[in-house]
């Protein structure tokens, strides 16, 4: 079936599971790609250009804005990020979905953004603020105070879970991951995904007219 991709947005507080979810739909089906940022910020260590980020300079980041080739663009702790419009609006035009990883600000722009129609936002959120805590701890990536930073912003990015196409509950990762699965699955037979369905149809009434 010929149609177009899906901009799937997967948004979530640092520790309810985004990561995960994002790496196991991605193994469900290897045809998802990521949407590649671009930063201002230097590459770490193994980072390579392209791949996991563009990194640009601070000028270069505002020139693309200016001229609109910016889907979505915040500042973050200090650094410029932002998604590129070409590059995805290209994978859609090619049946090709794309897989976000932004917050609530970053989404909303791409839902105003010339790519809408295409927009499919998804939140997850914890099961409890305790829980939340806990998985942060655990992954044991993250200095004490970056856990207590990244959980005071937790609250700031749950209060607008209500800005989004479905909110689903991580309180069991299995589950989680195949009511993704068929959300994913349902969305890619949308209408407005599949742009030979008009000439589908108006065949058939060709074929009903000539029976008369």
């Amino acid at each position: 079936m010929n149609r177009r991709g899906l901009l799937i947005i997967l948004s979530s507080p640092s520790g309810a599971g985004k990561s995960t979810l994002a790496g196991r739909l991605r193994e469900w089906d290897p045809t998802l790609s990521f949407s590649v940022s671009a930063t201002t910020r230097p590459p770490r260590a193994g980072e390579v250009d392209g791949q996991h980020y563009y990194f640009v300079s601070v000028d270069e980041f505002q020139r693309q804005i200016d001229a609109g080739e910016m889907l979505e663009h915040a500042q973050v702790f200090e650094n410029y990020y932002g998604s590129p419009k070409a590059p995805v609006e290209r994978a859609i035009n090619e049946g090709r979905d794309v897989l976000f990883d932004i917050d609530w600000q970053g989404a909303q722009q791409i839902a105003k953004s010339s790519l809408r129609d295409h927009v499919l936002s998804i939140f997850i959120l914890p099961p409890s603020i305790s829980e939340l805590h806990r998985r942060l701890v655990s992954r044991g990536q993250d200095a004490p105070d970056v856990i207590q930073r990244r959980m005071q912003k937790s609250w700031d990015e749950i209060s607008h879970w209500d800005v989004y196409d479905y909110v689903l509950i991580n309180d069991d990762l299995n589950e989680t991951e195949e009511r993704l699965k068929t959300i994913i699955s349902a969305e890619r037979l949308r209408a407005k995904q599949q742009p030979d369905l008009m000439g589908r149809v108006l065949k058939l009434k060709e074929e009903f007219e000539g029976l008369e």
